[in-house]
């Protein structure tokens, strides 16, 4: 009766969790939308996969070791015959580990120093930069060329390289498109330089994905990707229809609370820029400090998106 009774409990575990996982949604990181993501996502997989391996091998051999070496029905006065160590078997279980270890490392620093550099195939095309800061709890993001900025929204083309400057006026954040590219941190001493791109247009999911307090679960962006001449075209339209950002505006969209999208003609660059610290390279420091210039944008208040 016990035995019957926990086998139904296993059954039901069993349905309860297929029935859950049939109406998650598919992983973002595992649908690549650009070569950085879909660099990432090749690994994932290859983990994945190595390590599926590994533990079939394993499970393999633990059941093959119960059924041969199960108790037996032997005399009470027997004893097991005296094996020495073996040498190979030594070698084995020490040497497959190690070079497991050996392969994902190398794999590990070869992708880091891919997807830290600029994707594949822009490496001689001019990026568009977009400084990316972070406040509690909501993103604001200022294209310096174009003379925009956005709040908890982003607009960028596809098929053109990304060059996204982050920072926080707030505690550290993470700022992360998963099907674009990996996260990385924003602080409020320096500035740090994410490379991204977007093969294809459509709509993605952004995020902080480091705890920033309260509000944490709701400081989320929409990412919209779209062709360049669409991408001229909106920010022909901002520049039409939009108000500018004032150093006063700017101030009360720094304090704590959400917002909805937001959109500005000029930049906060102008009166706040961002920090003289940076992690990325003498070239990109120098067009780093040039872009900060300030220009003469004025004006009073923003328009919602």
């Amino acid at each position: 009766m016990q035995k019957k009774k926990t086998k139904w409990v296993l059954y039901s575990v069993v349905i309860t969790i297929f029935t859950f996982l049939t109406g998650c949604e598919p992983l973002l990181v595992l649908d690549p939308k650009g070569p950085q993501a879909e660099r990432q996502a090749s690994d994932i997989l290859m983990s994945i996969g190595l390590m599926s391996f590994i533990v079939i091998v394993v499970f393999s051999l633990l059941i093959y070791m119960l059924v041969k070496y199960r108790a037996s029905k032997q005399s009470a006065d027997y004893e097991p015959p005296h094996i020495e160590g073996n040498i190979w078997v030594e070698v084995i279980m020490v040497g497959i580990p190690v070079i497991i270890v050996a392969f994902l490392s190398y794999v590990s620093v070869q992708s880091n120093y891919i997807v830290e550099a600029k994707p594949k195939g822009y490496e001689d095309t001019k990026p568009l930069v977009v400084y990316a800061s972070s406040s509690d709890w909501k993103w604001h993001f200022s294209y310096p060329e174009e003379g925009i900025e956005t709040v908890n929204y982003l607009y960028i083309p596809t098929d053109r390289a990304l060059e996204f400057r982050l920072y926080t006026y707030g505690p550290i954040t993470s700022f992360w498109i998963p099907q674009l590219g990996g996260q990385k941190y924003a602080m409020s001493d320096m500035v740090t330089t994410l490379h991204l791109a977007a093969d294809d247009p459509g709509e993605f999911m952004g995020r902080n994905a480091n705890f920033s307090g309260k509000g944490f679960a709701e400081n989320t962006f929409n990412v919209t990707a779209m062709s360049q001449e669409d991408f001229d075209d909106w920010v022909k339209e901002v520049k039409e229809t939009a108000k500018p950002i004032t150093e006063k505006k700017f101030e009360e969209l720094l304090e704590p609370g959400h917002l909805g999208q937001q959109t500005y003609t000029g930049t906060h660059l102008e009166f706040s820029p961002p920090p003289t610290g940076h992690n990325h390279s003498e070239e990109s420091s120098e067009s780093h400090e040039t872009e900060n210039q300030p220009d003469s944008h004025t004006g009073h208040e923003g328009m919602s998106h």
